[in-house]
């Protein structure tokens, strides 16, 4: 089955970005080359690289492996530690349903 792809939002690109050069400033600080980072996180040069470029095509996983082989792991777990929003309306008793209701389909005749 072929998957569809859909394009990221510019504002997500950009925070990729900036999330791939934090990532290889945090390396540089560390005085640790792309061989060695690589080498500890399990992954290919390409992808570190690719990482470092902040390329939506990575897995998250691999993002959180770098992050791990960098000490930055816990970054993680405070990325939606406020979530203001959820807050708000969780506040508001705003209730979600569990699922999106299911699509009628024309039938064919």
């Amino acid at each position: 089955m072929k998957r569809t792809k859909y394009p990221l939002q510019p504002r997500l690109v950009e925070i990729l970005e900036r999330l791939g050069e934090d990532i290889k400033l945090a390396r540089l600080r560390r005085k640790l080359s792309v061989e060695q980072v690589s080498e500890r996180a399990g992954i290919s040069r390409s992808t570190l690289w690719q990482i470092e470029k902040g390329m939506p095509n990575v897995s998250m996983g691999y993002y959180a492996q770098v992050l791990f082989v960098l000490g930055l792991e816990k970054n993680l777990s405070t990325m939606v530690a406020d979530d203001v929003l959820g807050r708000k309306l969780q506040d508001a008793e705003i209730l979600t349903k569990r699922r999106a209701p299911k699509r009628k389909t024309a039938k064919h005749e």
